[in-house]
């Protein structure tokens, strides 16, 4: 039977990535992801996220959706459009699916995210 998950339980070892060279604008930013539950065979993904400053291109598929709250530090999403939205400590967001444009860390950030991805 599956146990409840506390956050202020220990994180597990993060996994460390960064963006593709051809999505990245400028040097590649460092992302370590804390995945602390997952489900439906990954569709579902929640946890916590952190990145050094850095810009890259995002495009969310018809299926992704993924809902935010900042922890630390500052983020900004830019759509197709040039209209941008900055989150800092304590807000919160949501990335729709389909939604396609930039995601720039202004200063390091830490994120607390939970991921529906379906196909």
């Amino acid at each position: 039977m599956p146990s409840v998950i506390h956050f202020s339980d220990p994180a597990p070892d993060p996994v460390e990535d960064r963006p593709a060279l051809s999505r990245a604008i400028g040097t590649p930013p460092l992302r370590l992801t804390s995945e602390r539950y997952s489900a439906e065979d990954g569709a579902l993904s929640v946890g916590d996220w952190e990145c050094e400053p850095g810009a890259w291109r995002i495009a969310f598929h018809p299926g992704r959706h993924e809902f935010f709250q900042v922890l630390s530090g500052r983020l900004r999403i830019i759509d197709t459009a040039d209209n941008a939205r900055e989150f800092g400590p304590g807000d919160a967001g949501v990335i729709p699916a389909g939604f396609i444009g930039t995601f720039e860390v202004i200063e390091r950030v830490r994120k607390r995210y939970v991921m529906l991805d379906r196909a």
